[in-house]
């Protein structure tokens, strides 16, 4: 047995990631500069680009492609979709569906301006045009000419993307492979080849396992076995440490040099014993320093081992602004242990991964350049570089650009260095075809090996990069792009700022107005953890005392007192506190998260993600203070009480709300992490909060919180947590005899995932074991169950099972914890008790394993069940259910709606318009498409459910704020509340058709029923119809690049308005507007008749008589209910009757009618949509400067 490797200390080898762009790429371009004779390239690449143009690519190349249907277009998008996903369907009505609406969304009638196959292309389009009349909707069934015209649609469209994958993939199995590369070779006698056996990285130890063999078996063909003269003169292989090893990551560092190191070292032997070239791919800019250490101590075994080999060395990406450190660092390595390695430098194959994760982590700069020319500096800085290093480094120079290529000629043979050119199979043959007429140029093909739906994700992120407006085989196709601007030096292109707006400054405009992001740190990176870690071992947990129920009364009535002086700050100066605050716990990130680990046990990751979201609430909240000061009226002393799962960013989210808006806040924190919230009040207080404004009271919610509740100053509660207790305070407020009082409750949820067969199943698994395990599953937010098409269910469930088996379960304060212990005794045996019930009543999946053994573990768990409906509550941990559905996914939303809950909802398809479907349907608060259904941020994902799962407004949204400020006063006649009566309620419905129709239909409708009015009565209607124009329109919000996210409204269902006369009518209008049903208790018929002859349905507006008050509010149909005037005894009435029903609180409207009021008839939803997630970020990548 060979001697097993020992993950040697971690130590920095390269600069810091993340440094500002233009003084990297200046230092760079100075130190190239000089080296280079620029008219000389130009020179030499003209003939060559010269040719191309008069001879251009046949029709299916790529570059071909691309100008036919660049990435920028509808049709580009299309065909770029399916290529990805079509292969990978296995039943017809799905890749049908699939089919019909990427095609749909295009106009394929006629061939671009100016292509060079114009008779080609638009046979093409002409053939994809009429294949689309082929096609039903999306989604539907169609006759059955369509049904069998929509499978040969299909059955052609599948072969067309597997003949477009020969023109990228060189072979489908190694043999075939080498095949094509001996043809190749006849044509031209230089070129070698180095065979990808690609495919995702793994997600399973059986995922690693396949791919270790495909290198194994590969080698060992390309070995024939036989001996290769060299390296350099042979073919070689070319492998991905991620998918050798599916926690190949900085923080699983052990378990890396334990169990990666040893697989790699069989394939390097195998290389080594036939001398050929093996080449490590390149990762992320996470795991840059992670492969030096990797390749320095391989490099060390094969000094002892195979010091004459010359055939091993990795990848360097010229786009980090590291690389030059990189190429040095290699260097150093190489001379260390007395080798010669082979490295290849690329561009780099992740720039948009890399920009969204900087921006998500709110790191300071980017890790990559954002300019293309930047990029082209760098590459030329590390050529030469690698060049100087000719001693210890064969240079291998991947690239398509003639002006690149020409320079890099002219540098190695000023320096006599020997080198080899190498281009990606089924790019640049063109160019390259120009370029080896010299025949001393060696060449190397980078050739992907395998099966065409594997490797569709692959070949549309190539399709992204050479489709972006910026590449060089975008710009040689198009002959509008002049040689001097084509082959011009990209040293003479420099920039002085970002291409892009610097992650601190994703929500600031372009006049650098707005909030700044907030500030995190990126783990992967030893000096932006070292605070963190020392943070851990210098922060003390202190115990909190407890409030007694005289500490309690005396404090309320100290912020009832307190309050009128807050409430009179300026707007602007309640604003600026909580800036001040936002920055100085900004400043203070590792302290806070250390009291995060230690009180909740939460792990790092999750820590930074909190305080950051705290920091988000204060600038965002203080933001929307000062954009309507007018309205930061606050009502009173407001409690707050806040749960243990998020005691900061939710205790903060909730306590500088309601004091921005006003109000004096009593905040009662979960009983299980009061010092984390202490040391938050102090630091409010530090920052200017009044401490009669604002008072901690800490103790148990039966005592303290029942008490807050119960105090005759409340004005308001603000709560988070469980669905019963948050129906137990809805009950006690409306017994007071000041009630209604305001609710703001996020409760529960029995999150969802639906699965269909387009999903790419690794992306499915990344996003399940985030949503259901992370945190121990203790998130509201956290999925709970996983939908599958029965088609695919049997390879998800043992990924699934695999995944599992990866996870680290131990100690939080460890950085390689994946999942910690729960909160509490009674939590775990809470959470246990349940699974011990599913081990007897369903199907066992898998369970993690233990790494380190503590008190209150649960290890993450999924169980396979029968039917949605069997998943009764929530069970709030690390516990995922399982369901296969075969019938229309249209009925899995419906059976997650008749749950009850509607938090979170994830949707993975790549089926647009049914993704867009499902949304609608949903009666869920936040909506994923194509990700993880956690972690939603402020003010990007404003977050809050519907039904049981809480009363919204939604908070870091755009209307919390309204919630906390003083009702508008409403003075209009109040009906009789015939609270005794026995008419029964007239058949009550919800118009659906009303409900979807478009907002701007429904003002329109609306606005004739006013035009018909008299003037008070219909300028009163008319400021309603305007202000629900902006108020109930969908908002898109800010947000990190590669997905949207969209703030949407939509109609709770059925309202009972009470109201007469005008207030009454206004009231109704208001329900209306946002798309419920309305039941108007003594409406006049009159008014009905008026609306109904503007067009509004029949079955969306419905009179009672007074006398059935009672039967309706006892719908089970009723959503809400809206009261025409400000009448208190009324108002406390209606809130004692609601107070009565079961299931999820409803609304009550007091002043209906108010504009002010128009927020509370409607549900928010949150739409957020990867558009990344089919192989790339195609906007970015398209538009990059």
């Amino acid at each position: 047995m060979s001697t097993p490797f020992i993950a040697p200390p971690e130590a920095a080898r390269l600069p810091d990631p993340y440094r500002p762009e233009p003084g990297v790429v200046q230092t760079l371009a100075a130190r190239v500069r000089a080296a280079l004779d620029w008219p000389a390239v130009i020179g030499t690449a003209s003939p060559w680009v010269d040719q191309v143009r008069k001879n251009p690519a046949p029709f299916w190349a790529m570059e071909s492609l691309l100008r036919e249907y660049p990435i920028t277009s509808a049709e580009g998008l299309a065909l770029m979709r399916l290529a990805e996903a079509l292969l990978r369907v296995p039943d017809a009505p799905t890749a049908i569906a699939l089919t019909a609406d990427q095609l749909g969304r295009a106009d394929f009638d006629g061939a671009s301006e100016g292509s060079p196959h114009k008779m080609l292309a638009a046979l093409s389009a002409s053939a994809i045009s009429l294949s689309k009349r082929f096609l039903p909707g999306a989604e539907d069934e169609g006759g059955l000419f369509k049904r069998l015209g929509a499978q040969t649609v299909v059955a052609a469209t599948v072969r067309a993307i597997q003949l477009l994958g020969r023109q990228f993939v060189l072979g489908r199995s190694i043999q075939e492979a080498m095949g094509e590369a001996d043809t190749a070779r006849k044509a031209q006698k230089q070129l070698r080849f180095s065979y990808d056996m690609l495919g995702e990285g793994a997600r399973t130890e059986h995922d690693a396992e396949r791919y270790q063999a495909s290198y194994v078996a590969a080698i060992r063909a390309i070995a024939g076995g036989r001996r290769a003269e060299s390296p350099e003169g042979s073919d070689g292989i070319s492998i991905k440490l991620s998918a050798l090893f599916s926690r190949y990551e900085v923080l699983q560092r052990e378990r890396v040099f334990a169990e990666l190191l040893p697989r790699v070292w069989q394939l390097i032997e195998l290389a080594a014993e036939a001398n050929i070239n093996l080449t490590i791919d390149a990762e992320e800019v996470d795991r840059l320093e992670l492969s030096l250490d990797v390749l320095d101590l391989l490099a060390a075994r094969i000094a002892q081992h195979y010091p004459q080999w010359r055939g091993f060395g990795l990848a360097v990406q010229a786009y980090q602004t590291r690389a030059l450190a990189v190429v040095d660092e290699v260097a150093a390595i190489a001379r260390k242990h007395g080798l010669r390695f082979m490295v290849r430098l690329v561009k780099g194959a992740y720039w948009d991964g890399e920009i969204k994760r900087a921006q998500e982590l709110g790191l300071g700069h980017y890790p990559v350049f954002t300019h293309k020319q930047h990029t082209d500096v760098s590459y030329l800085a590390c050529a030469q570089a690698l060049i100087g290093h000719k001693d210890v480094i064969y240079p291998q120079f991947a690239s398509h650009n003639a002006g690149t290529i020409a320079a890099i000629l002219q540098m190695a043979r000023a320096a006599g260095a020997p080198f080899e050119m190498q281009r990606l199979h089924g790019m640049g043959e063109g160019v390259y075809r120009e370029v080896l007429k010299d025949g001393s140029i060696p060449c190397r093909v980078y050739a992907p090996v395998g099966e065409h739906r594997d490797l569709l994700a692959y070949l549309v992120r190539r399709l992204l990069e050479n489709g972006a407006n910026s590449s060089f085989v975008h710009q040689l196709a198009d002959t509008s792009v002049q040689l001097p601007e084509l082959l011009g030096s990209p040293l003479e292109r420099l920039h002085a700022k970002s291409a892009l707006p610097l992650p601190p400054d994703l929500y600031r405009d372009a006049q650098g107005q707005g909030r700044a992001n907030s500030s995190g740190a990126d783990l992967t990176a030893p000096a932006q953890r070292a605070p963190l870690q020392a943070a851990l071992a210098a922060t003390p947990l202190l115990p909190v005392a407890e409030a007694t129920a005289e500490q309690v009364d005396a404090a309320m009535q100290r912020l009832q007192a307190g309050f009128a002086g807050w409430n009179a700050t300026p707007v602007p100066q309640r604003a600026a506190v909580l800036r001040r605050a936002a920055d100085d716990l900004d400043a203070r990130l590792p302290e806070f998260c250390a009291l995060l680990v230690k009180e909740a046990f939460k792990t790092q990751a999750d820590c930074i993600a909190e305080v950051r979201e705290a920091v988000d609430f204060l600038r965002y909240y203080a933001d929307r203070a000062e954009q309507d000061p007018a309205l930061m009226q606050g009502r009173g002393v407001f409690v707050c009480i806040s749960p243990w799962n998020f005691p900061l960013a939710i205790f903060a989210g909730q306590v500088v709300a309601a004091l921005v808006a006003g109000n004096a806040v009593a905040a009662k924190p979960a009983e299980q992490t009061p010092f984390v919230a202490l040391k938050m009040v102090e630091l409010l207080h530090a920052a200017g909060v009044p401490t009669d404004a604002l008072v901690l009271l800490h103790g148990a919610g039966e005592t303290v919180g029942a008490g807050l509740v119960a105090h005759a100053h409340t004005a308001g509660v603000c709560f988070t947590g469980s669905t019963a207790v948050a129906q137990i305070i809805n009950k006690a407020l409306a017994a007071k005899p000041n009630s209604p009082i305001p609710l703001i409750a996020e409760t529960g949820g029995l999150n969802a995932m639906v699965v269909d067969s387009t999903a790419l199943p690794e992306q499915v698994i990344d996003a399940v074991v985030q949503s259901a395990f992370r945190s121990a599953g203790q998130r509201c937010s956290a999925l709970r169950l996983l939908c599958v098409q029965a088609d695919i269910a049997d390879g998800m469930v043992e990924m699934l099972k695999g995944a599992l088996a990866e996870l680290r379960v131990g100690e939080p304060a460890n950085l390689a914890t994946d999942v910690g212990p729960v909160i509490d005794d009674e939590a775990h045996a809470n959470i246990a008790r349940h699974v011990e019930r599913l081990k007897r009543e369903a199907r066992l999946i898998a369970e993690a394993p233990v790494a380190d053994t503590l008190p209150r573990q649960i290890r993450p768990v999924a169980f396979e069940i029968d039917r949605v409906e069997q998943l009764g509550e929530e069970i709030f941990g690390p516990v995922l259910h399982v369901v296969r559905f075969q019938h229309s996914v249209d009925e899995v939303i419906a059976q997650i709606n008749a749950l009850g809950y509607g938090l979170t909802l994830g949707i993975q398809t790549r089926i647009d318009s049914r993704a867009q479907r499902l949304a609608d349907e949903a009666r869920i608060g936040n909506v994923y498409v194509n990700r993880n259904i956690i972690g939603a941020v402020v003010g990007v994902q404003p977050f809050g459910g519907e039904g049981l799962s809480g009363t919204g407004p939604k908070a870091g949204g755009p209307d919390y704020l309204r919630r906390f400020v003083a009702e508008p006063r409403l003075e209009a006649i109040t009906p009789p509340l015939l609270l005794d009566g026995q008419a029964p309620a007239p058949a009550l419905a919800v118009d659906a058709g009303w409900r979807e129709l478009p907002l701007t239909e429904r003002i329109a409708t609306l606005r004739r029923a006013a035009d018909t009015l008299d003037a008070p009565t219909a300028i009163a209607l008319r400021t309603l119809l305007n202000a629900a124009q902006t108020a109930l329109a969908d908002h898109e919000l800010p947000g990190p690049t590669g997905e949207s996210n969209t703030l949407r409204h939509h109609g709770r269902g059925l309202f009972a308005v009470l109201g007469r006369a005008e207030a009454g009518l206004a009231a109704a209008v208001s329900a209306l507007l946002a798309g419920n049903s309305v039941v108007w208790l003594g409406g006049p018929e009159s008014a009905r008749q008026l609306l109904l002859q503007a067009g509004l349905p029949a079955q969306a507006l419905t009179l009672a008589p007074d006398a059935a008050l009672p039967a309706v509010l006892a719908a089970p149909q009723l959503a809400g209910v809206a009261l025409a005037s400000s009448d208190a005894a009324a108002a406390h009435l209606l809130a004692q009757a609601l107070a009565t029903r079961a299931g999820a609180i409803l609304p009550l409207v007091v002043a209906a009618g108010h504009v002010r009021q128009l927020y509370r008839f409607t549900a928010e939803q949150t739409l957020t949509v990867n558009t990344a997630a089919a192989g790339g970020n195609a906007a970015l990548l398209a538009g990059m400067r």
